[in-house]
């Protein structure tokens, strides 16, 4: 066993990481601290080096004027264009707008550092606070700025007119400009439309088993139902169908059926928005067989989450039980018919693990967790409890689970490997006096597993399976607790994190690695479900058949079938896997990993046949000409590495290298023609290279606006300006993709959303359709080859979600940019 399925023994529910999480977070603003107190250090670099750039500006004048007159004019036009915007975030200016001081910039990102919401913004404050140092570290000479400035003084993009019209748009301060293709004779007459394409979601790849427990049930449809980020999957076991509930707006936790197998429970976290503001958790009941919610349960009233959940039995299901992730984890009833709270209690400060209603009453209600396990009371709208009693017994760090015996005593799992039996005692008189009260205490303990106990099942006659960490073992007990039978999952699905009956002999079982396998004693389990079990980045599509692969930080190499919606292969890898590519001819694939190191895959025979190392950074892309006769490798070390590439994608050497990055490359396109290539860097800057006139790169942007690209990945660029929202920051848009048709782009941002915008979209507030279902930033989209699917991955749920890209407009698609002068059935945009 590895290192993560033995800390699960010890960390069992989202409850107990909050301390460790709180310390992680306290350490992380300390490190955002230290982090201002450079950029403060940079500023005051950068404030110098202006000074001196000001002290030097009328000699440089004089200069030019020497060599060419025509300067002098552009000179105080460009140079002035070029400082900074009054706007921390974007904004969209024309050519000649005028900045403010650099100071107000770099104070704003200061400010906003150490104003950004800790929960659930770690990842995006690290990106901010190396994209400001970025910022502020980079200043080009002087030489090469009147180089630029000369250049741009003699060239058409330097005079008024339609063949000289750029705009402007500012990200954090840093100016970026964006040339206008020729072919669009007025841009500030161009017109908006949606696009006519929607996205329809198709499917779902994993499960989140790692870290949460008791949510995998099957409904009495044959459906399996389970979660992962916002998304309730019912997965029809023997149709290897998919129906989905997408009412949660945040990621579920927590699950459970209703007693007539129909109904569903299920409850989510509370989140933040994109604000940073804290969202409202809350409790769905839904119909299983229409998707309708039924009620809506504790809006307003649960804190940070919904943790464990519940339906009574005896009286048919008429109240659920809730149990919150606050610090007191409250425990609540309420009416399901109604939806209205009838009782409501603090139930400790310590983690809960599960709770449940005694199936033959009602009024009775059993909680367990970290070293407890409570019996409660409910009578007259209130509710008490009374703690086990361990006594002799040696008291467990956790205990896991429980169920209760067709005799009516209660059975619990507990991280000592043990099956713990409970009953009711009288109390105590010679001890507690006269009037003392019944006691639940341990009547007998059961030897059961090697490690936890992590989850308990009952059947319908009587017996009993349990499933174990650090063993995966799964043991079948008689209703006397005798072992009868016992089999071990594969180690590669880590630990047993919960098991459902599906007929008395075959059993679903969900994974700590987040898998679903279905089997049986005798014939053994086979994987039907299966997922990444950490941040995940790298996404690739194939060029020619119903295939894409998936990396991330788990080190896994995951190869899919869009078609048949099952994983291929999967191979470890012993780094993170952070970007990938396929060869244009299908045959082999690169992995970029994030030691500098990347791999070429052979698809068939999943073998390694080339391995190099570029630099001693995380690689962040991958690109194949057209052709496949060059590999384009970008890294954070602000080089992109050119190789010649020949032997159908077997064999390297090296090109050359792009040199003139001032920050790590972050995305990047080749021409259609192979030639050049289009990239982009985390300070924002958008640069154009002459690869086959040897990795030059190109100084005047102007010549490539009507440069044609292979692909459109690049989240900068003038045909893809209208994706960003006025205010955002430059870390909002994490990938962006445009269809193989040209029709579509789609975009990935930092908010859990996935967004579809016609292309081209160059204008601001370029209207789109948006999708939810990710309960993370979505790192990556990708078209597969047909345009026929859009994949999207989430980061930290380690969600791939397949959307069908339906189409409900005709045409070659080509024409989709209308300026106000032509003819079209479109409205303005707002």
């Amino acid at each position: 066993m590895d290192g993560s399925t033995n800390s699960l023994d010890d960390v069992s529910g989202s409850s107990t990481e909050y301390p460790d999480r709180v310390s992680m977070m306290e350490g992380r603003l300390q490190s955002q601290e230290d982090e201002i107190m450079l950029l403060k250090s940079s500023l005051a670099d950068a404030l110098r080096r202006l000074r001196l750039h000001d002290q030097l500006i009328p000699l440089l004048k004089q200069q030019i004027i020497a060599v060419n007159p025509a300067a002098a004019r552009v000179l105080n036009q460009v140079y002035s264009s070029e400082g900074f915007s009054s706007s921390p975030k974007l904004s969209y200016s024309s050519a000649l707008d005028g900045p403010s001081h650099p100071a107000t910039r770099a104070r704003r990102n200061s400010e906003k550092l150490a104003k950004d919401p800790q929960e659930k913004t770690t990842k995006r404050l690290d990106k901010k606070a190396a994209s400001s140092a970025n910022l502020l570290n980079r200043s080009p000479s002087l030489e090469s700025r009147a180089k630029d400035l000369i250049a741009r003084a003699g060239s058409p993009g330097s005079r008024r007119g339609t063949q000289g019209q750029s705009i402007k748009m500012f990200i954090r301060g840093r100016p970026i400009t964006m040339y206008v293709p020729s072919n669009i004779q007025n841009y500030e007459d161009l017109r908006m439309e949606p696009p006519v394409e929607k996205l329809e979601l198709d499917w779902v790849y994993g499960y989140r088993g790692r870290d949460c427990r008791a949510n995998l049930y099957l409904l009495s449809s044959g459906e399996a139902v389970y979660f992962i980020a916002c998304v309730v999957v019912l997965y029809h076991i023997n149709n290897r169908t998919q129906r989905h509930y997408r009412k949660h707006t945040d990621c579920v936790r927590c699950l459970t059926i209703h007693p007539d197998k129909v109904r569903v429970a299920s409850g989510q976290t509370a989140g933040v928005d994109k604000d940073g503001k804290p969202l409202q958790p809350y409790v769905h009941i839904w119909d299983s067989s229409t998707l309708i919610t039924l009620q809506q349960i504790g809006l307003g009233t649960f804190e940070r989450g919904v943790g464990s959940v519940a339906f009574s039995f005896a009286d048919a299901g008429a109240f659920l039980c809730v149990i919150d992730d606050s610090n007191e984890h409250m425990l609540s009833v309420w009416d399901c018919a109604k939806g209205t709270k009838h009782a409501e209690v603090k139930s400790t400060n310590e983690a809960v693990f599960a709770v449940e209603f005694n199936p033959s009453d009602s009024t009775n209600i059993i909680t367990c967790g970290k070293s407890h396990i409570y019996f409660w009371t409910l009578s007259a709208g209130s509710l008490t409890k009374k703690q086990g009693i361990f006594g002799k017994y040696k008291k467990p760090k956790f205990i896991q689970c429980f169920v209760f015996s067709l005799t009516g005593d209660v059975l619990t799992g507990d991280s000592e490997g043990n099956i713990l039996t409970w009953g009711k005692s009288p109390g105590d008189v010679k001890t507690l006096g006269k009037g003392a009260k019944e006691t639940f205490q341990i009547m007998r303990q059961t030897r059961a597993h090697d490690g936890s106990v992590f989850t308990l099942c009952m059947l319908q006659g009587g017996a009993l399976l349990s499933g174990g960490g650090k063993d995966r073992k799964i043991i079948r007990w008689s209703a006397d607790l005798a072992p009868e039978r016992e089999c071990e999952i594969p180690e590669k699905f880590g630990a047993v994190r919960c098991i459902t009956d599906v007929n008395g002999d075959e059993v679903l079982v969900g994974t700590t690695r987040n898998a679903i396998l279905r089997g049986t004693f005798s014939d053994g389990f086979l994987a039907i479900v299966q997922g990444h079990v950490d941040e995940v980045w790298g996404l690739a599509t194939h060029p020619s058949q119903d295939v894409f692969l998936t990396c991330g930080h788990d080190r896994q190499v995951c190869v899919w079938n869009t078609e048949e919606h099952k994983l291929d292969w999967c191979t470890t890898l012993e780094e993170y896997g952070l970007c990938a590519d396929f060869c244009p001819n299908g045959a082999v694939v690169s992995v970029g990993l994030s030691t500098g190191r990347w791999l070429v895959l052979d698809l068939q025979t999943k073998e390694v046949i080339s391995d190099y190392t570029d630099g001693n950074e995380q690689l962040s892309v991958m690109r194949y000409s057209p052709d496949g006769s060059f590999l384009a490798v970008g890294s954070h070390d602000n080089f992109i590495y050119i190789y010649n590439v020949t032997e159908s994608g077997r064999r390297y050497s090296r090109y050359g290298k792009c040199n003139g990055h001032s920050s790590f490359i972050t995305h990047l396109d080749w021409s259609k023609d192979g030639k050049y290539v289009m990239s982009n860097s985390g300070d924002y800057e958008i640069l154009y290279w002459d690869v086959a006139g040897g990795c030059k790169l190109l100084r005047n942007r102007y010549e490539s606006k009507d440069r044609e690209w292979a692909s459109y990945t690049c989240v900068l660029g003038f045909h893809v300006m209208g994706v960003w929202l006025e205010g955002s920051d430059g870390t909002d848009i994490n990938a962006l993709c445009r269809s193989h048709s040209e029709r579509v782009v789609a975009v990935a941002d930092d908010f859990c959303k996935v967004h579809l915008f016609q292309y081209p979209c160059p204008k601001p507030k370029a209207p789109n359709h948006s999708y939810e279902g990710h309960g993370s930033h979505v790192t990556n989209v990708r078209f597969t080859h047909c345009d026929s699917h859009l994949l999207s991955m989430g980061g930290k749920d380690t969600c791939i979600l397949q959307w069908k890209v339906k189409r409900g407009g005709t045409g070659d698609g080509g024409d989709r940019l209308h300026s106000a002068s032509s003819t079209s059935t479109s409205s303005p945009e707002p």
